[in-house]
């Protein structure tokens, strides 16, 4: 995820489920409906919003607002339900837990994904040529994004978006420090969903996915639909539940968004030189890219090869390893620009890992198969 900035600092856990998606949701049919697993709506144990005077309250402000119909909006909203399972979910992770970059990393970069990678970019091969050519975002980039958050969707959420979206906007954890402002962020995400359900004339109650709202390969939460989502394949509607090329071109497009440079690194190798290391400093900004070249070894930090020559800012990302020393990487604006996806630098790491994973597969399978002709 990348997250938007009402969501820094949520659990990892959150994070890769709250990716901006949403797509509006068709039933596969034929052979469609045959390669898909059956997905199960979770319980929804909890009352109907209908009975909630603040619920009701924002359905006729929403409608006012955005020239809907009154009665249809209430009852849209009055159908969904509280999930509980939500709420706990979103409490704030346990203090003292510490992160850890290579329990992390093998929970994405490893076989089953990387072997579905390898199919999925096969599968697509013209659409992530298309989509590299069109928008500068390498295929291995795309790939690992989708890897990453739905397994090239194999897994895209099981809640209904209706329900999951009001439970957010209407029960977020009050205990959560941000929760005032969580809150506001899905009730924005509640109204872009029914707006579009709206426009479209698709069914609001029908669409699944994760537990944050998003659903799609790419799990686009209802903003990111209206600003990047595109139409990649011509058949004139955005599907990022069913179509691979949707999904594929609409990920480049929303790091094109983000300012993605062709050709430019994710990030660099980089050590320290003990006797001039300010840490403090280089880790100040974060993981916005801040210093030149020059400036950022001037604290300490020593770059090589291309590195060196390297003209734009750059970041350090610091990748904690629980008890053990950290890893450190000199980001790019391109690291960056991961990061606009969701919030994360391991998420980030893990995005690019996974993608150069399959990417290195994928160069070895001419090779092997020749091997497995002789």
């Amino acid at each position: 995820m990348k997250l938007p900035n009402v969501l820094r600092g949520t659990p990892l856990r959150l994070a890769l489920l709250a990716i901006f998606c949403v797509a509006i949701y068709v039933h596969p049919t034929g052979a469609e409906a045959k390669k898909r697993p059956k997905i199960q709506t979770e319980a929804t144990a909890g009352p109907a919003y209908a009975t909630r005077d603040d619920a009701m309250r924002f359905a006729d402000d929403l409608a006012q607002r955005r020239d809907l119909d009154r009665e249809w909006v209430r009852q849209i909203i009055g159908q969904a339900r509280m999930v509980p399972r939500i709420t706990r979910l979103m409490q704030p992770p346990a203090v003292g837990v510490a992160k850890n970059w290579r329990a992390y990393r093998s929970r994405f970069v490893e076989p089953l994904r990387i072997r579905a990678g390898v199919q999925f970019w096969q599968d697509n091969r013209a659409a992530l040529a298309r989509a590299e050519a069109e928008y500068g975002v390498p295929a291995a980039i795309i790939v690992g994004v989708l890897g990453v958050e739905t397994i090239y969707g194999q897994q895209m959420g099981s809640f209904r978006v209706l329900d999951a979206l009001t439970t957010l906007a209407f029960d977020f954890p009050p205990s959560h420090p941000r929760a005032e402002a969580r809150s506001a962020y899905f009730k924005g995400e509640l109204e872009q969903f029914l707006q579009r359900a709206h426009r479209t004339d698709t069914d609001p109650l029908a669409p699944l996915g994760s537990y944050a709202g998003a659903l799609g390969l790419p799990q686009f939460m209802p903003t990111s639909v209206a600003r990047y989502a595109i139409d990649f394949d011509g058949d004139g509607t955005v599907d990022l539940v069913h179509s691979a090329a949707d999904a594929i071109g609409s990920v480049a497009n929303y790091f094109k968004a983000f300012h993605w440079q062709p050709g430019l690194p994710t990030h660099f190798p980089v050590t320290f030189d003990p006797a001039r290391l300010d840490l403090e400093a280089l880790l100040a900004p974060d993981i916005l890219p801040t210093f030149s070249a020059t400036s950022f070894q001037a604290r300490g930090a020593v770059l090589t090869g291309e590195a060196l020559a390297h003209s734009g800012p750059l970041a350090l990302v610091e990748l904690q390893n629980g008890e053990a020393p950290p890893s450190y990487v000199a980001g790019t604006e391109n690291f960056y620009a991961i990061t606009r996806y969701n919030w994360s630098s391991y998420y980030a790491m893990a995005v690019i890992e996974l993608g150069q994973a399959v990417a290195e597969e994928m160069a070895q399978r001419p090779a092997n198969e020749a091997e497995r002709g002789k």
